[in-house]
């Protein structure tokens, strides 16, 4: 962990999990697996401290079969608040469909939020 970081308080891990049964797009369950983690959580702690939400700092970790097929950039754009810090590795799970032969993409995400308290 380098020495800014390390002045930040973890306050957030949300996890979630999204899928592209159909299209096989790495992308589209990245976002799928991001939306399902914010949306794990109702954040009134910025409001009640009166934290600037934009202090966040943001780490999202996506985890899929081929990670280089992770439009990160696409993913980043679903955060609304503070400076987001985005890496895709090995992980999540694609199921072969046995008719067609496609894969069915499952993604992780983990989504960490730190602010300076």
């Amino acid at each position: 962990m380098d020495s800014a970081r390390a002045a930040l308080k973890r306050i957030i891990l949300e996890m979630g999990t999204g899928n592209a049964l159909h299209s096989g797009d790495y992308t589209k369950a990245a976002k799928r697996a991001v939306l399902d983690a914010m949306h794990h959580s109702s954040i009134t702690l910025f409001r009640s401290m009166n934290i600037d939400p934009e202090t966040m700092q943001v780490e999202l970790i996506v985890a899929a079969q081929q990670p280089e097929k992770v439009d990160l950039a696409s993913v980043t754009e679903l955060v609304p608040f503070g400076n987001v810090d985005a890496k895709a590795v090995k992980g999540g799970l694609d199921v072969v469909d046995e008719t067609s032969g496609r894969p069915c993409v499952l993604v992780n995400a983990g989504v960490i939020v730190r602010v300076p308290l």
